[in-house]
């Protein structure tokens, strides 16, 4: 409890006085147990009293301690905070190291697709080196081939087709179903790209139905059936205005682009080899110029005298890798298109 003592403060009446009895008044005060101090009473202005510059009344003040126990309580405060920064801190050093080795996992894992992909096409491209052996000729002239050859590697051949002016110059194979050479070499080896084949429903060697269908992938290294992909534009059409097609029996079929198309993947139409009448067969073919990207200027003209078309697939990525849609670039005999 606080002791109370009925001490009479003097009453000054000049500043030297006021200093003097400020200063008897703190005295006073301090007399107190230190719980709390007086707040002194004095107003600027009052009669026979002087304020000292720079005088705060405590009220106004922002340091009353009472007995130590607000510096205690923000000293408590203050270690709270250095603790809750020190238990959240290896947890964001934690979830550092899992974001730094998941950054790791997915650099490796995209090198690792990077080098699985480019071996693939290596290996592809040594696939083709070999098999080019066996075609001889200038690059602009119909293709020269060595059947003997072709055949001691694997009797499935059944003809050669070749586009000048493009990658396109590759054997022809038909196997027992379409799966057979979609993702495996001649020699039975697996390969991104397979081999170029026939579907194996028409008759080999091949044109002897009225529609002929020849498959090959769409290779990102521009290989294989690529080159059918790029005829959707009429300026690379046009620059294109021949293909060979030489069968096993080294028959010679001198072709000229027609029109191309793209579809989807489950167009049942796209697999119709022979039709009822010609009549029927020109219409299928009518009907596809109508939604053609590029074709020839007189088409209509010549569909009108047409027997027997080469039919070249390919995928397209138009919405994008997972998703392939397809190129299907259609070609008529010259001496068919000649008659028109």
């Amino acid at each position: 409890m606080a002791r109370h003592f009925a001490k009479e403060k003097p009453n000054y009446g000049d500043a030297a006085a006021a200093e003097q009895g400020q200063q008897a008044a703190n005295v006073y005060d301090n007399e107190e147990d230190g719980y709390a101090q007086t707040q002194n009473s004095y107003s600027a202005g009052a009669e026979g009293t002087t304020i000292r510059e720079g005088y705060k009344p405590l009220a106004d003040s922002d340091h009353v301690v009472t007995n130590g126990a607000n510096q205690n309580l923000k000293t408590r405060k203050h270690k709270g905070e250095k603790q809750e920064k020190t238990y959240k801190h290896p947890a964001l050093q934690v979830l550092s190291i899992i974001l730094l080795i998941a950054g790791i996992v997915l650099i490796a894992l995209a090198g690792y697709l990077f080098w699985q992909q480019h071996e693939r096409y290596q290996q592809q491209e040594e696939v083709n080196e070999q098999l080019a052996v066996y075609e001889s000729g200038n690059e602009s002239d119909a293709p020269v081939i060595d059947w003997a050859g072709l055949e001691a590697i694997n009797s499935d051949v059944v003809g050669w087709i070749k586009i000048p002016g493009t990658v396109i110059d590759y054997p022809v194979y038909q196997g027992a179903t379409n799966d057979t050479y979609l993702r495996h070499t001649a020699t039975g080896e697996y390969s991104l790209g397979g081999q170029v084949f026939m579907d194996y429903q028409n008759q080999e060697p091949g044109m002897l139905d009225q529609q002929t269908l020849i498959y090959g992938h769409h290779l990102l290294d521009g290989s294989m059936f690529k080159a059918v992909s790029d005829m959707v534009d009429q300026a690379t059409f046009d620059s294109h205005p021949t293909v060979w097609y030489v069968d096993e029996n080294n028959t010679y079929y001198e072709l000229e682009p027609l029109l191309v198309y793209k579809t989807v993947a489950s167009d049942g139409n796209v697999r119709q080899l022979n039709f009822d009448t010609t009549d029927a067969f020109r219409q299928y073919l009518a009907d596809l110029l109508d939604k053609a990207s590029a074709s020839r200027q007189d088409a209509l003209s010549i569909i009108g005298h047409t027997d027997h078309v080469l039919t070249l697939i390919t995928c397209n990525y138009d919405h994008g890798l997972t998703n392939p849609n397809r190129t299907i670039l259609i070609c008529v005999p010259k001496s068919e298109a000649q008659d028109s």
